[in-house]
């Protein structure tokens, strides 16, 4: 288990807490605790809510918020301060760095696919653990943790596997820290418990779930987080150090599968995808690194100099720095800090400073520092169940208003017969297009539909090559719709999005002087959130 760290993360988020390294730097402390606090809340919070959450004055809350939203990582939709899509890219660089999600998800996947049953990776988080990867079978009764949760290790089968490593001060720091929490009031994936009426039976019984985990060599969770909850765990071994490096899991629910049963219908099978899990970690070649990323952080002075006390320059460059991390680059100096963002050594070694107190940078003997899954807390888990018309809406409101038209996004059916609209943004006038979320229209005859037909169909292949439709009045008499595609990481077109007006307001030209510049604007607007999104987890089409 990781070394704990001595800072409080429970503290209120406008102090540092005691013991605080002189070099700490303050407003970096204060904008990572707005992210736990948004985060906390399901990624909404109103500013004052966030004032009461972090104890920071009205001005400061403005001000760090402010700069969130330069950064992309916060929007503000109506008097409400949201998360943002490109929030993730600070838990991506932690997955990416970790590198288990991309060797080891498509197994879980498979494992999912085959049981019809959820599956998870977790890693170690001081006394907890969290979730890196998760393949959850979307029923009316399904399991609702996400990436990024945290989990109290007493109250689970992984953590029984990764205690199993704990050395004596491990222990002795996880029964103090327990001691202060017995409602589980700092680990949010979690029902609040009225009464702690278990916490020290779970407690004193722990150490037997480890001895027994120990013995075993797997774990099972008998309705330890919730009735009704069961699950069975195996520890993925690192081949290097034959320590556990993640834990997958099998979770199910008491109408589905007994405690029992899992032991005996699942595990076989489980500890089968674990071994070839290990043999894909002694298989994979280590990573090449690609050229080195440089003057990551050099946009601030300008946004600095354009809104002058309004950005927290420190907050922004203090964020960007734990974007130098990512695949080929777990483990970085701070010299390779200081080359990634473009920062002098002695500001990146104030921001590497901060994070560690915050528990979000671990340094190691060797004077390297790697993220900790700690990360995941600024804003990931809110994220990680997002959907590409969730993604889009806001994006479509803003051009709708922009435009004073009305804008829509699309898929092709399954049959590729027909578009369905699945998300809308309606224009303040009179003689509009009314769009209604979940209908549906032949392909070929919008422009949406040519435009998501154009990569397949040799006829449209003067959509595929100018990269958008336009349709006049082809629909209905006075509509002309031009729409371009929305491309996933892949390339491919997963949607479209279009924009409608009437023949009488706009000429063909007009259209695509006009229109298309800023569509095609907000569609890479899109592209960028979707890429970020769905980097370690799937975002669905609809």
């Amino acid at each position: 288990m990781p070394a704990m760290t001595s800072v409080d993360a429970d503290a209120p988020a406008g102090t540092a807490g005691t013991g605080t390294p002189a070099e700490v730097v303050g407003p970096l402390v204060r904008g990572v605790g707005v992210l736990r606090r948004l985060t906390e809340a399901g990624g909404t919070l109103s500013p004052s809510a966030l004032e009461r959450a972090t104890g920071l004055a009205r001005s400061t809350v403005d001000r760090i918020t402010g700069t969130l939203s330069r950064m992309g990582y916060v929007r503000a939709d109506g008097r409400d301060i949201v998360l943002a899509p490109r929030v993730m890219e600070l838990g991506n660089a932690y997955l990416a760095a970790l590198r288990l999600p991309a060797l080891l998800d498509a197994r879980a996947d498979a494992l999912a696919d085959e049981l019809d049953e959820s599956v998870s990776l977790a890693v170690p988080d001081l006394d907890g653990i969290r979730f890196i990867h998760q393949a959850t079978r979307r029923r009316t009764l399904s399991v609702s943790f996400r990436i990024g949760d945290l989990l109290p290790a007493e109250r689970t089968a992984p953590g029984a596997l990764f205690a199993t490593e704990w050395t004596d001060p491990d222990w002795t720091r996880w029964r103090e820290h327990r001691s202060g929490t017995a409602r589980d009031a700092t680990f949010f994936a979690l029902p609040p418990r009225a009464e702690p009426t278990d916490h020290g039976t779970l407690i004193d019984t722990f150490p037997e779930q480890v001895e027994r985990a120990r013995r075993d060599g797997w774990a099972l969770d008998d309705q330890l987080i919730e009735p009704g909850l069961v699950a069975v765990s195996v520890p993925v071994r690192d081949p290097g150090t034959g320590r556990v490096a993640c834990v997958a899991s099998v979770v199910s629910h008491t109408s589905r599968h007994s405690a029992a049963d899992l032991r005996t219908s699942l595990l076989p099978r489980l500890r089968t995808t674990v071994e070839a899990m290990e043999a894909d970690l002694r298989a994979a070649a280590p990573v090449r690194p690609g050229p080195a990323p440089a003057g990551l952080a050099t946009w601030t002075t300008a946004s600095k100099h354009q809104l002058g006390r309004d950005f927290v320059e420190s907050l922004a460059r203090g964020l960007t720095v734990l974007t130098a991390f990512g695949e080929g680059r777990p483990a970085l100096t701070l010299s390779d800090v200081a080359r990634a963002t473009g920062l002098s050594r002695a500001t990146a070694r104030r921001a590497l400073l901060t994070h560690e107190h915050l528990g979000l940078v671990a340094a190691r003997p060797d004077r390297t520092f790697v993220l900790t899954p700690r990360v995941l807390d600024l804003g990931f888990p809110p994220q990680s169940r997002t959907s590409l018309p969730r993604l889009a809406g806001p994006h479509l409101r803003t051009l709708a208003e922009a435009l004073h038209e009305p804008t829509a996004l699309a898929v092709l059916t399954s049959d590729g017969e027909e578009i369905q609209y699945t998300a809308s943004a309606a224009a303040g006038r009179v003689l509009t297009v009314h769009i209604t979320v979940g209908t549906r229209l032949p392909a070929p005859a919008t422009a949406l539909g040519r435009t998501l037909l154009a990569d397949t169909t040799p006829a449209l292949s003067d959509v595929r090559s100018q990269g958008y439709a336009l349709v006049d009045e082809e629909l209905e008499s006075g509509v002309r719709s031009l729409a371009v595609p929305v491309r996933d990481r892949t390339g491919r077109a997963v949607a479209a999005l279009s924009v409608t007006t009437h023949a009488a307001r706009r000429t063909l030209d007009d259209c695509v002087q006009t229109l298309l510049p800023a569509l095609r604007s907000t569609a890479d607007l899109i592209q960028t959130d979707l890429r970020t999104a769905s980097r370690f987890t799937p975002v669905p089409p609809t």
